[in-house]
C-alpha cells in the first residue's frame, strides 16, 4: 500500500527542518560569541564576532522579523561593528524575515548580497552505504597539537586573507578540546597528509556541521564528501536523528550526495 503524505503533513516537516536550521545556527552563533566575549544583544538583534577581520565570519542575526521599534537596535549593532572596525554579515532566516525587516535594513545601508541553502539530512536513510575510503582517513581532533593542524588546514582550505591568521588562530585557541564541549572536530588525511576539516556543533535536540573545508590541492578528491559524512557519523552516535547546514556554493553538490536536502534559505545583507 502506498502512503501519501498530505500537504499539511509534508508543510509541518519542513516547518520542523527550518525550526532545526534556525536553533542550530542561532546557538552556535551565541556560543562562538560567548567564547571570544563578544555576544551583542539588542532586543531579539544578535550580533557577536570572533575578532577575525573578515565579514563572513562575524555575523549579525534578528530571530525575529524586525519592526520600527528595532532602528536605534539596527543603529546600535552597527556601532558596534564600526568600534571593532569590522565588516560584517546580517543574517536573516524564516523566522525573522518580512518585507518590514528587508525595508528597515536597506534603509540602514544594507543590501541584499546572497541567498545561502539550508540543508538537513536524516542520519537513518542517508548513512546506510557509507563506505570507508581507503586513502582517506578521517580522525578526531583530540588536543590542541590536532587543534594547531585543524585550523591550518581551514584556513588555508576558506583561502582566508594571510593578514588575518594570526587574528583567526587565537579564535580557534579558545576551542574547548574538553568531553563536554558542544563542537567536535574532525580532520580528513589523503594518503597520509592533512587536506580537509569539519565541525560539529550539538545544542539540545539539534546538531550542525560548521567549518568544512578542503585545501585547493586536494579538491575534487572525495575528501569533502568524507569529512561531511564523519561529522554525520559523530552526530549519530551522539543519538540525532537528523543534522543541518549551510551549503556554499562550492559545497552545495557535495552535500547533495551526502543525502541532505533544501528546506530554506537564509539571507545575507551587507553595508
Amino acid at each position: 500500500m502506498q502512503i501519501i503524505c498530505s500537504p499539511k503533513n509534508q508543510m509541518d516537516h519542513v516547518l520542523s527542518k527550518i525550526n532545526i536550521i534556525e536553533e542550530n545556527f542561532f546557538a552556535v552563533s551565541s556560543y562562538w560569541g560567548s567564547l571570544t566575549s563578544s555576544l551583542k544583544k539588542a532586543d531579539s538583534i544578535r550580533a557577536m564576532s570572533p575578532g577575525v577581520p573578515v565579514s563572513d565570519i562575524n555575523w549579525a542575526w534578528n530571530e525575529r522579523p524586525l519592526v520600527k521599534d528595532d532602528i536605534e537596535s539596527i543603529a546600535e549593532i552597527k556601532e558596534y561593528y564600526k568600534k571593532m572596525n569590522l565588516r560584517f554579515w546580517w543574517w536573516v532566516y524564516p523566522a525573522g524575515k518580512s518585507p518590514e525587516t528587508s525595508r528597515l535594513l536597506q534603509d540602514a545601508g544594507f543590501r541584499l548580497f546572497a541567498k545561502v541553502p539550508c540543508m538537513a539530512a536524516d542520519l537513518n536513510n542517508t548513512l546506510s552505504d557509507d563506505r570507508p575510503v581507503s586513502h582517506i582517513k578521517v580522525l578526531p581532533v583530540l588536543n590542541k597539537s590536532d587543534l594547531v593542524i585543524w585550523k591550518d588546514v581551514s584556513f588555508d582550505g576558506f583561502e582566508m586573507p594571510f593578514r588575518v591568521r594570526e587574528q583567526y588562530g587565537a579564535f580557534i585557541s579558545s576551542f574547548n578540546m574538553g568531553a563536554e564541549s558542544p563542537q567536535k572536530l574532525f580532520i580528513a588525511y589523503l594518503n597520509e597528509k592533512a587536506a580537509a576539516t569539519s565541525l560539529l556543533f550539538t545544542n539540545k535536540s539539534t546538531a550542525g556541521i560548521y567549518y568544512v573545508s578542503t585545501l585547493p590541492a586536494y579538491r575534487n578528491k572525495g575528501c569533502g564528501l568524507t569529512i561531511t559524512r564523519a561529522a554525520m557519523r559523530a552526530a549519530r552516535e551522539f543519538g540525532f536523528k537528523e543534522v543541518i547546514l549551510q551549503a556554499t556554493p562550492m559545497g552545495a553538490r557535495v552535500y547533495l550526495r551526502a543525502g541532505f536536502k533544501e528546506y530554506c534559505q537564509a539571507e545575507i545583507y551587507k553595508l
